[in-house]
C-alpha cells in the first residue's frame, strides 16, 4: 500500500463527507493505494454514524473510535500502530488542510529519502490569540531541539512507515513529533509550504491551556531524550554544583570570622546572623536532594525492563 491518510477527529461530522470525497478524488487521479483511518476521540455527534455510512460508499475508509475523549496525542499513537501504508500521511478533519498536498508530499518522501515532511501553514487564518502563542512555541521548539522548522503544530504532516512504527506518541506531544522522531534518530526532516484554509464547518477544540501543557511537553521531551537512560549526569551535576556553591559560601563565612578574630578586629555580627549563610545552608542541603535524585533516578534506570533497548536500523550477519 503506498499511502496510509490518518484523520484524527472530535466532532468533525459536517466535515467528514466533503473530506472523505476530496481525498479520493486526489488518489484517484494520481493512482495511489491507499487506506484512510479515521480516528473518533469520543466525539459526542453524530461523527462514527458518518465514518460508518462512509465505510460503505468508499472500501479505503477504516475507523476506530474510543469510548472517550483521550485527546490527539492518544488518536494519532493507535493510528500509527494500525497504519500500513509506505507513506503515513495526518492531517485535520476540518478541511483546514488540503488533500491537494498529499501527491507532492509523498513524492518528497519516496525521492527525497526524508523520515519526515512537516506542513508550514505559512499564511494563516487563525485569530491573533492563537497565532502569536503558536509563534514563541515554535521559536521555543526551534532552539531547545535545533531542528529548523518553522510550523511544528501543523497537523499536515507525511512519515515514513519505519518512523511511525518506531516513535511513542502520549500526552500532548502531538505537536513534537518531529522533535521526538530526532531523539529516536530520524534526523532527515523536512519542511513545506501548505495551503491554510479558513474552517468551514464547526468551531476550534482547542483553548489557551493547551500552550501551558505544550511547553511542559516540550521540556518532557527534552529531558527524556537527553538524559532518560543517565538522569544521575543531570540531577548528579547540579547537586553536585549547588553542594559545592554552598560549601564554598559557608567556608568564606566561616574564614571571615576566623580571621576577624586572629587579627583582632571586632566583628559586628555572629555567622548565622548573615543571609549568606543561610542560602549557604539551603544550597548545601538542596545539592544533597538532588544528587540522591539522580542515585534513585539512576537505580530505577538499571532495573527497568527497557534499559537497553536500543533502535538498530540495520544488520549484517
Amino acid at each position: 500500500m503506498d499511502i496510509s491518510i490518518v484523520v484524527p477527529l472530535y466532532n468533525e461530522d459536517e466535515s467528514l463527507p466533503e473530506l472523505t470525497s476530496w481525498i479520493a478524488k486526489v488518489m484517484a487521479e494520481n493512482n495511489f493505494s491507499y487506506e484512510i483511518l479515521f480516528v473518533d476521540d469520543g466525539s459526542t455527534d453524530s461523527s462514527w454514524s458518518v465514518i460508518e455510512d462512509l465505510k460503505t460508499q468508499f472500501d479505503a475508509v477504516k475507523g476506530i473510535k474510543f469510548r472517550r475523549n483521550y485527546g490527539k496525542s492518544a488518536a494519532l499513537n493507535v493510528a500509527f500502530e494500525a497504519a500500513q501504508g509506505d507513506v503515513v500521511i495526518t492531517m485535520d478533519a476540518d478541511l483546514q488542510d488540503s488533500p491537494d498536498e498529499i501527491p507532492e508530499l509523498f513524492r518528497r518522501i519516496k525521492e527525497e529519502k526524508l523520515d519526515i515532511i512537516s506542513g508550514w501553514k505559512k499564511k494563516r487564518y487563525d485569530p491573533i490569540t492563537k497565532t502569536i502563542p503558536t509563534k514563541l512555541f515554535n521559536a521555543a521548539t526551534r532552539k531547545m531541539s535545533g531542528i529548523k522548522l518553522n510550523d511544528f503544530n501543523c497537523g499536515l504532516k507525511a512519515y515514513r512507515h519505519d518512523v511511525v512504527k518506531t516513535i511513542e506518541v502520549y500526552g500532548e506531544m502531538h505537536r513534537y513529533i518531529p522533535v521526538i522522531a530526532k531523539w529516536a534518530g530520524f534526523k532527515k526532516i523536512g519542511e513545506q509550504v501548505v495551503e491554510h484554509r479558513a474552517r468551514k464547518y464547526g468551531v476550534t477544540k482547542f483553548g489557551l491551556s493547551r500552550f501551558v501543557n505544550g511547553f511542559l511537553d516540550l521540556l518532557s521531551i527534552f529531558f527524556v531524550g537527553k538524559f532518560g537512560k543517565r538522569p544521575m549526569h543531570f540531577f548528579g551535576s547540579l547537586g553536585v554544583f549547588s553542594f559545592l556553591l554552598g560549601t564554598f559560601m559557608a567556608l568564606w563565612l566561616i574564614g571571615e570570622k576566623l580571621y576577624h578574630i586572629a587579627m583582632l578586629i571586632p566583628y559586628k555580627r555572629d555567622v548565622t546572623e548573615q543571609p549568606l549563610f543561610y542560602i549557604s545552608l539551603v544550597a548545601i542541603i538542596l545539592g544533597s536532594q538532588l544528587f540522591l535524585t539522580g542515585f534513585v533516578a539512576e537505580l530505577v534506570t538499571r532495573n527497568a525492563p527497557e534499559r537497553n533497548a536500543y533502535l538498530i536500523e540495520k544488520e549484517i550477519t
